[in-house]
């Protein structure tokens, strides 16, 4: 597959997909009739409602029985979302949650979406390929860890890519699709249908620190906690400011609440790794992480959230 041709069908897809409930159950064939999630927080669970309203059966994997009940409760009120906007939503029997890693066998893709630290996501990473067939695919869903960092430990690092899906999932329309140097071109043929066939948008990008997105994204969102700490203007008059300047969406001080001060805190020190100074993350930002100050998860970051 060339850089063309998924460009092309990047945009194709992009035009269709603005919300996750675009593609109902069973309207498609394209994605692995069983699907595994190792991790059922947020991004878990978003990416379990993705692959159920597809049409897949998707076994969720926590680390104890009450993760489990809270990463079901999660999935579900995402399904009666989708419902409510009169999306098909799938038998409840084709969600299944728990603790038991065996779950994998007989899943075609399995994602790991556990927190963002290195350590976890390889022991996450074992345990997923401990427990899944020979020609299952097994993926991250890191925003900057290395893939090849976290495939050196694998024994089959040819089934292994990066599925980087962003937050909320099912209102992106992106997943980047991260290729290592031992990925099978095959394998990256194959998760670029699924995440076409999940409604969504796939850009290819090779294996570097932070992607393309991360990289891009907290450039922008530590310079912008920077002008905040300096007193240049409001939180709000700076995101304003790229919302009606440049167009954005959502400007980059609310959009750091939303990923979380401390996702982003993690993802800023691994750049700070690769790339220097240049990424080191701003007082403000490891003094709010200290206390404690999350963002929309806490409801309180670089603005004040109600508990609705």
């Amino acid at each position: 597959m060339t850089l063309p041709e998924t460009t092309s069908r990047t945009r194709a897809a992009a035009t269709a997909a603005t919300d996750t409930a675009a593609a109902p159950a069973g309207a498609t064939a394209s994605v692995p009739a069983v699907v595994g999630v190792l991790g059922g927080g947020r991004m878990g669970a978003g990416i379990a409602h993705a692959f159920l309203l597809a049409g897949s059966r998707v076994h969720v994997v926590e680390r104890d029985e009450a993760a489990a009940a809270q990463a079901r409760e999660r999935v579900e009120t995402a399904l009666a979302r989708s419902a409510e906007r009169g999306t098909q939503i799938p038998d409840a029997d084709t969600l299944t949650t728990g603790v038991d890693g065996d779950a994998f066998a007989e899943a075609g893709l399995v994602i790991e979406a556990v927190p963002e630290d290195r350590d976890l996501k390889r022991d996450a990473l074992a345990r997923i390929e401990g427990a899944v067939q020979d020609d299952a695919v097994v993926a991250s869903n890191t925003s900057s860890i290395s893939i090849d960092a976290l495939a050196a430990s694998l024994a089959r690092p040819d089934r292994f890519l990066g599925l980087h899906f962003f937050n909320p999932v099912p209102a992106s329309a992106l997943v980047e699709v991260v290729t290592g140097e031992r990925t099978a071109a095959a394998v990256v043929t194959r998760a670029t249908h699924w995440v076409e066939a999940i409604g969504k948008a796939a850009v290819v990008v090779r294996d570097a620190p932070g992607f393309a997105s991360s990289r891009l994204g907290v450039a922008l969102g530590l310079e912008a906690i920077r002008m905040l700490e300096e007193g240049v203007a409001t939180a709000h008059d700076i995101d304003t400011a790229m919302e009606l300047g440049y167009r954005h969406p959502m400007g980059p001080l609310r959009t750091t609440d939303i990923v979380g001060l401390d996702v982003r805190l993690g993802i800023a020190e691994e750049l700070e790794r690769a790339f220097g100074a240049r990424f080191t993350p701003p007082a403000l930002l490891r003094d709010l992480v200290a206390e404690g100050h999350l963002g929309r998860k806490t409801g309180r970051g670089f603005y004040e959230w109600s508990a609705s």
